[in-house]
């Protein structure tokens, strides 16, 4: 885990309200995904500034028992064009701790890394937290995450 600050950000892209009791996240955010891909919603996405896929959490009722939406888009420049069925978002920045997640993604890495996360005595402001895929991640066998937590400190 390292510690950085990071800018201002706006993301376009879909979502959907869910939380972490009962597997509802394990079903709601895969199903997101599919969409993401079977609709071609990075193509349909204006003004992106690169081809980054961001999954953000935010807008937590509470901690991360609690429900959250889930966001899957791309930074843009803009959020003055946002096509319908989508939603646009602005955030903060702030203080993050980044967390890298490197391995075969059919293997839950990323999941198997929030397990870590969240027994983690972080000093979370469940603001934003989001996992960005990059260049790194396209080989799924050999991919590499960044997982950004926002924190106080």
């Amino acid at each position: 885990m390292q510690k950085e600050t990071i800018a201002p950000f706006q993301i376009i892209g879909i979502s959907v309200r869910t939380s972490n009791q009962d597997n509802q996240a394990a079903t709601d955010i895969p199903a997101l995904w599919n969409q993401f891909i079977s609709d071609n919603i990075m193509g349909k996405i204006p003004n992106k500034v690169d081809s980054e896929v961001y999954s953000i959490y935010t807008n937590y009722e509470g901690d991360h028992t609690q429900p959250y939406d889930t966001i899957l888009g791309c930074k843009v420049s803009s959020l003055d064009d946002i096509p319908k069925g989508m939603i646009g978002q602005a955030f903060e920045g702030g203080k993050v701790a980044k967390f890298t997640s490197k391995g075969n993604l059919e293997d839950n890495i990323i999941y198997k890394k929030w397990l870590d996360i969240w027994e983690m005595d972080l000093d979370r402001t469940f603001t934003a937290d989001f996992e960005v895929y990059g260049q790194k991640s396209l080989d799924r066998a050999n991919a590499e995450v960044a997982i950004f937590i926002a924190i106080n400190e």
